[in-house]
């Protein structure tokens, strides 16, 4: 083979995209042939030995999309030597390829819960990340008390944080109760039986951002549960399980997609909420040349937006 940058390398072989690799590079974690390893060089993978925190890379392995529940108290990081345990002892081994090691797309707060992805593809697991190609995030959000009218509003406009204005990518909504049984039923230990839930979606991604939006209202987030991540959902998961990613889940994500929030209405584009009628079907607009009198007046059923299937970003 010939010889690559080792940080394709590692990304390559999904240890983490490149950028976190010339990190991991930086803080001396890799090693070639037993040596510490140095930015920008290059090696041939079929001829040498590289490692990562100890841990021998495998070149070439095969590739796995696993999604797993993740419970509270459990970190998201492959290694910490404060944890009691990591997203990775929840991993069954028949769901990881010979040779291959799986690390996690992105991570979830130790006092947090619910659905994180797994891959050894790092090309992957980048459009995941990159706030560019816009996936989404899910939670279910449950607090001790309903929000008022003025809480609703100020989460719904925008809450200031230090990083800049934090904002919901969908409308701020409550659980539904088939929602809220559903997902009772799948954590463990079971939230409090009085917990109000809600329904919001995220596209910035920034640490503990939900947390400090509810607190900056007054209302503080007893339990945060992340159900869906793009197109893939926690429906059905029970804390602590895992399983493998379909062959339309990983095209998906691996595509940029941008899945409407709850399976309903228009999703943002680039921070920009689209309009009512671009949730509608083309078929289902309003046509005041063709009217339907045996149709009571009123909206539409929304359905998924046109394109949602196909957006690419570069």
């Amino acid at each position: 083979m010939p010889e690559e940058r080792l940080q394709k390398i590692l990304a390559a072989a999904g240890v983490a995209s490149r950028r976190a690799s010339e990190g991991l590079i930086a803080a001396g974690r890799v090693r070639v042939d037993g040596r510490v390893a140095t930015l920008g060089e290059q090696v041939d993978p079929a001829r040498v030995r590289i490692e990562v925190d100890g841990l021998p890379v495998g070149v070439g392995a095969a590739r796995a999309y696993v999604a797993l529940h993740k419970p509270v108290g459990v970190t998201s990081t492959t290694r910490d030597r404060h944890a009691e345990a990591t997203v990775l002892d929840y991993l069954p081994t028949a769901l990881v390829p010979d040779g291959a090691r799986l690390y996690p797309v992105g991570r979830l707060d130790l006092d947090s819960e619910g659905l994180i992805l797994l891959t050894n593809d790092g090309e992957w697991a980048e459009r995941v990340l990159h706030p560019r190609f816009g996936v989404q995030r899910e939670y279910a959000v449950g607090v001790a008390v309903p929000l008022d009218h003025a809480q609703a509003r100020a989460l719904r406009e925008g809450i200031r944080l230090e990083e800049g204005l934090a904002t919901l990518d969908a409308p701020l909504r409550p659980a539904t109760a088939l929602e809220t049984r559903n997902l009772v039923g799948l954590l463990q230990p079971p939230p409090a039986p009085d917990l109000t839930w809600y329904r919001a979606v995220l596209a910035q991604g920034w640490k503990r951002q939900l947390r400090r939006m509810f607190g900056a209202v007054g209302a503080p987030i007893e339990r945060l549960v992340r159900v869906r991540i793009g197109a893939v959902r926690l429906d059905g998961l029970v804390s602590g399980r895992a399983r493998l990613l379909k062959a339309p889940e990983i095209r998906s994500l691996g595509a940029g997609t941008v899945a409407p929030a709850g399976g309903r209405g228009s999703p943002k584009a680039r921070g920009q909420q689209g309009s009512p009628d671009q949730a509608r079907p083309r078929s289902a607009r309003p046509n005041p040349s063709r009217p339907n009198p045996s149709r009571p007046p009123g909206p539409s059923h929304p359905s998924r937006p046109r394109g949602a299937s196909s957006r690419r970003r570069p």
